[in-house]
């Protein structure tokens, strides 16, 4: 009789099957065959593998299907190795890279001295729909990095041979090769089991990019592209990117004349008039609410000795990211600009002798930070070199913790719920490498968890992907075209106290050291300002709006009256403008819909005469003449903060 192995379940439950049968058998066997004809890959004993893997020992057994989230990111890979082998059917000559998936679909780097055409990528993205017709089977087999060498080197696959060699040299003895026809690449997997499990491709764009990313490299030619189940989810993804295009906070942050870059300060925005004002609404907002919540603001230095940075352990971990100012006297780049503002909250914090009786101590701060990110990676608003965070860290004793993340959730839904942004809940837990015994990692994982029931939040669990000096708590927000952005978190730190030798006398008179709670809920300005300008796609609420109302004529003879009415408006706090070029009504009112301003207010010999004003909102609804007064009330209820 066969030797017999255990497999569980995700639901707890045991099965038995023989030691070699493979995957998709024992689903088939002691499953059903629903679920097997449905399969795409397994997780077994936490590794993901193909369908057609042998069962070895006593497993743990996790199948996925189209339904799982996890299937179109394996369907997405299949789908790059598919366009790859049609590229090469196609154009005989081209060599493969690398081929991975992304967030949202894949891409594909070939090496090819003449550019893809957008003729091209349609004929490649119609030849790769028929290939999944064909349903090839994908193929795993495992060789000697010899027979690999061997194989890519007959190819012709110079960068593939490359790759190779570079994984010999690590150690590797064999080598991962997936074909789906005649068409064979190397690869970890998993992948499905045939090439008709895609559905459907689209190709999206093409792009230059180098070789393994360095410029002295040879320039390859990058295919992007995306694969979804059906055509159906394919159409809403399309309609969801050409929503995403219009919403581009770079395209309607010039529109709108928000913002502005320059070569001559990469990274760091020019902020208008009017993106200052919208700037400056979020800030007042923040620190509004941050002194209702018993935090002090302060405000500290913006260059720093690199001691501090020694201390905090940045100089070590994070030089390169830091912007370094020479010393004139050393003769070394011996200070840099801040590109965090905690260590220098944890030197305020020690400058006074501090009892429980202080604690918590709130701090929070706007100050101006730097990050020298690689000029690659900047992007408009959300990736830029200078920026401001709304900043706070509290200063508490361990028995703190629990209420001090209740008020800051609380805080932070507040916020999120005046700008229309719904929000999941991540805690991340301990990782592998960190600082601190069990017991406390125990303890500080029970207070955040305890804090996030006693609200009734719902959360997603993050093993291991804690800091190594404490739990945190991360909040994905969800914009009104349900993308997802990180924002929010609030993080626990038992290292920065230890490092700076932070106390506290307690009640029995004796020295503790303080918990740390790192948190900020906008993150970086800019980038809550580039989420903010796509959310609403520059269709901001009159509250936040950095001109609520503009005024226009139906002729100059009104121009008395509205200046009356504009400056009346002004006094009382009001971010009202008068359009007094000498344009028709028509085009005033067209573009005051263009710069999406809350209120438009027409002004004829009616409204001089009754004391009056006709306004109509962005977006065409005409409220009718309505007395100034009655409008002030209207224009009072929607520009209050929330």
């Amino acid at each position: 009789m066969a030797e017999q192995i255990t497999v569980t379940l995700p639901d707890g439950s045991q099965k038995q099957a023989e030691r070699g049968t493979t995957i998709v058998d024992f689903v088939r066997q002691s499953i059903g065959p629903g679920l097997a004809k449905a399969a795409l890959f397994a997780r077994v004993n936490g590794e993901d593998m193909d369908l057609s893997r042998p069962l070895t020992e006593d497993s743990s057994l996790q199948i996925f299907t189209p339904k799982s989230p996890e299937a179109l990111d394996l369907i997405r890979h299949d789908a790059a190795h598919v366009m790859a082998s049609v590229v090469q059917r196609l154009y005989p000559g081209t060599q493969v890279t690398i081929g991975p998936s992304t967030e949202d679909g894949f891409y594909y780097d070939f090496f090819r001295e003449k550019p893809f055409t957008p003729e091209d990528l349609e004929q490649i993205e119609a030849e790769s729909n028929k290939e999944l017709a064909r349903n090839h089977p994908f193929v795993r087999t495992e060789v000697s990095m010899e027979e690999a060498l061997r194989l890519f080197e007959e190819k012709g696959e110079t960068f593939k041979v490359e790759i190779v060699k570079d994984i010999a040299a690590k150690g590797a003895k064999t080598l991962t090769l997936y074909s789906h026809g005649d068409w064979v690449d190397f690869c970890l997997g998993p992948h499905a089991p045939s090439t008709g499990k895609i559905g459907v491709i689209k190709l999206l764009s093409t792009s230059g990019a180098y070789w393994r990313g360095d410029h002295r490299n040879p320039m390859l030619q990058r295919i992007y592209g995306t694969a979804f189940f059906d055509k159906k989810a394919l159409a809403e993804y399309l309609h969801l990117m050409e929503e995403a295009r219009k919403r581009d906070h770079r395209k309607l942050g010039k529109e709108l004349e928000l913002f502005y870059f320059h070569q001559f300060s990469p990274g760091g925005a020019f902020w208008s008039p009017k993106g200052t004002t919208l700037y400056n609404v979020l800030s007042s907002f923040m620190r509004k609410l941050t002194a209702e919540n018993g935090y002090v603001e302060i405000k500290t230095p913006l260059l720093y000795n690199k001691g501090l940075w020694e201390t905090s352990g940045h100089w070590g971990k994070y030089k390169e990211n830091m912007f370094l100012v020479l010393d004139n006297e050393t003769g070394e780049h011996d200070f840099s600009l801040k590109p965090m503002n905690c260590p220098s909250h944890h030197l305020y914090f020690g400058f006074k002798r501090h009892s429980y009786r202080d604690l918590p101590l709130r701090l929070s701060t706007q100050d101006i930070l730097h990050r020298n990110e690689a000029a690659g990676s900047l992007g408009g608003l959300t990736r830029v070199r200078q920026f401001a965070q709304d900043d706070a860290h509290i200063y508490c004793r361990e028995d703190q913790i629990p209420d001090e993340v209740r008020r800051f959730v609380q805080l932070l839904d507040r916020v999120y719920k005046a700008v229309g942004l719904s929000y999941s809940v991540k805690l991340s837990t301990r990782p592998e490498q960190r600082l601190g015994d069990d017991s406390l990692w125990d303890r500080a994982e029970a207070g955040l968890k305890s804090a996030l029931e006693s609200l009734g939040l719902e959360y997603e669990l993050k093993p291991g992907d804690g800091a190594f000096y404490g739990p945190k708590i991360d909040f994905d927000v969800s914009d009104s075209i349900g993308r997802k952005w990180q924002l929010g978190t609030i993080q626990l730190d038992y290292l920065a106290p230890e490092r700076f030798n932070l106390s506290y006398i307690g009640e029995d008179n004796a020295e503790h050291r303080p918990v740390v709670l790192h948190r900020a809920i906008y993150g970086s300005f800019e980038r809550f300002v580039a989420i903010l300008i796509e959310h609403f796609a520059g269709a901001f609420p009159a509250w936040l709006a950095p001109i609520q109302a503009v005024i226009v004529t139906v002729a100059d003879r009104q121009l008395e009256y509205a200046r009356q009415v504009r400056d009346g408006l002004k006094a009382k706090g009001y971010r009202v403008e008068l359009d007094e070029r000498g344009q028709s009504l028509n085009a005033k009112i067209r573009e005051a819909q263009v710069q999406k301003i809350p209120f438009t207010l027409v002004i004829g010999d009616n409204e001089v005469e009754a004391g009056a004003v006709s306004p109509r909102r962005y977006g065409g609804e005409d409220l009718k003449s309505m007395k100034l007064e009655a409008f002030e009330a209207l224009l009072e209820k929607e520009s209050a903060l929330p």
